[in-house]
């Protein structure tokens, strides 16, 4: 059963009423076909109204939905061939971020992502996608194995933040974030990131440092949560819609101040309607970023991603 969202509740008691129709037209065997044709052509327009006029909120709510696909969905779907690799090799190995070498229209990539879960017990194991150390410590491990083995680079970003917990911060969370952010800005082979859900805090920049960065239609990418940004500014978390709209973290306004590279359309209603559709129209962007990135070389790889970063920012002197 797939979670309805407020926003949402005008198209589901309309689909319910075209339900409704349809199984009493069959029961009762009552020609109603220009009746429910007419719904139909309504529900279309309010779809379009809906979903093509979406505020920041809603945006985050869908970003937020439980069943939104995680980087295991995409990666069955998008490659073959996928082996995961395990471990950071100085502590242990992290659910939270998953890795490894696939093949992307047969050609070899390494693909590394946040990965939450969908269930109670999923999420406890992978906490809550929230990341330890050890988990950006695998990160970077494989980045640098791809780098050696000259396969290009593909991040799904989906997290609140890093975990902020005790244990993580006895282990060096700070540093392992801070030497993912210099070793991903001197790659030598392409790096895209892709955020597919919340990509929140130092947790999502320690996979985002890339030459390119798309963001799905109902992502979010921001230094902290609309809820945690009411907090500190107004002392109160009920405020968290007027905030998502203050602090521009939708991919549509991350892209109108050239934050973010492209942003990948959506199928109404979000990804977790229909993923397959959904792959599909990911995959479109990432092979047209490995065909335009794959045509420089290592020095203009590390020059293109310094220079992306230095011009990100608005301001007047």
């Amino acid at each position: 059963m797939v979670k309805t969202l407020p926003f949402e509740e005008p198209v589901v008691q309309l689909k319910s009423k075209i339900e409704e129709l349809k199984e009493y037209t069959t029961k009762a065997e009552v020609d109603m076909t220009v009746e429910i044709s007419n719904l139909e052509d309504r529900l279309k327009k309010l779809e379009q109204e809906i979903y093509e006029n979406m505020q920041p909120w809603d945006r985050v709510q869908v970003a937020r939905h439980p069943n939104r696909p995680t980087t295991k969905d995409y990666i069955q779907l998008l490659c073959t061939n996928f082996i995961e690799l395990h471990g950071d090799r100085l502590y242990g190995d992290d659910a939270a971020i998953i890795g490894g070498i696939a093949l992307l229209e047969g050609n070899p990539i390494t693909i590394i992502g946040h990965q939450r879960g969908l269930d109670t017990k999923e999420n406890i194991k992978r906490n809550f996608g929230m990341p330890h150390p050890e988990g950006y410590r695998k990160a970077l491990r494989l980045m640098k194995q791809a780098e050696k083995f000259n396969r290009p680079i593909i991040c799904f970003i989906d997290t609140k933040g890093a975990y902020p917990g005790k244990a993580a911060e006895e282990r060096g969370q700070s540093e392992a974030i801070a030497r993912n952010l210099v070793e991903m800005a001197g790659l030598k082979v392409p790096v895209i990131s892709v955020v597919i859900g919340e990509g929140g805090s130092g947790g999502a920049l320690g996979l985002g440092v890339s030459n390119h960065i798309h963001m799905l239609e109902n992502s979010t990418y921001s230094v902290i949560s609309p809820e945690g940004a009411a907090t500190i500014l107004w002392k109160d978390s009920s405020l968290s819609k007027q905030a998502a709209e203050a602090m521009k973290i939708t991919a549509p306004d991350l892209k109108k101040m050239n934050i973010i590279d492209e942003v990948i359309k959506e199928v109404y209603g979000g990804a977790h309607r229909d993923l397959q559709a959904q792959a599909s129209y990911m995959k479109e962007t990432l092979l047209r970023s490995l065909q335009t990135l794959s045509k420089l070389s290592e020095d203009e790889l590390i020059a293109d991603r310094y220079d992306k970063f230095r011009a990100i920012g608005e301001f007047i002197e």
